[in-house]
């Protein structure tokens, strides 16, 4: 995933688009690997058969259609600067108000209510946001694409 201005790809709250398992693909790819694997081996066709060994499989047509949803909520983002990701972000419409390219710019990062769901879920959350403030985006948003570049994803980011 390559991007001409990785800039871009820096969300108002600071983290790295490029280094989101969705912008990545992962649930889509996942999605179809496994709807791949159901069809390779005729399961779609035989559910109704193996009901009787498994009660839940009568859902399997619901379970079709949420794997179809996946893939189209989450198959292709553009990222955050380009309206991709939650459409209620409350990080994105609070940044916007106060005019704020990134949160890097508000001196409340630590408290921020909005923010606290994203540090909580990435500890690195607020040392991005400083490095931001003190290198600036151009300089962040191109480290972080060198780490993508080289595999890393914030699926793997350590709770």
């Amino acid at each position: 995933m390559t991007t001409t201005n990785s800039a871009d790809f820096v969300g108002h709250c600071g983290l790295y688009c490029n280094a989101c398992g969705i912008r990545q693909e992962k649930i889509k790819d996942a999605a179809n690997n496994l709807q791949g694997l159901i069809t390779y081996y005729g399961f779609d066709k035989v559910m109704p058969d193996l009901v009787k060994y498994e009660p839940s499989l009568k859902n399997y047509d619901k379970f079709a259609e949420v794997l179809d949803g996946l893939v189209n909520l989450f198959g292709d983002c553009p990222g955050c600067m380009h309206e991709g990701g939650d459409p209620g972000c409350k990080v994105r419409a609070c940044a916007k108000q106060k005019g704020y390219r990134t949160c890097a710019e508000c001196k409340e990062i630590k408290t921020c209510e909005n923010l606290a769901p994203y540090r909580q879920g990435y500890k690195g959350l607020v040392p991005a946001l400083k490095n931001i403030r003190k290198n600036g985006i151009e300089s962040y948003a191109k480290e972080m694409q060198q780490k993508v570049d080289k595999g890393f994803s914030y699926l793997e980011e350590p709770k």
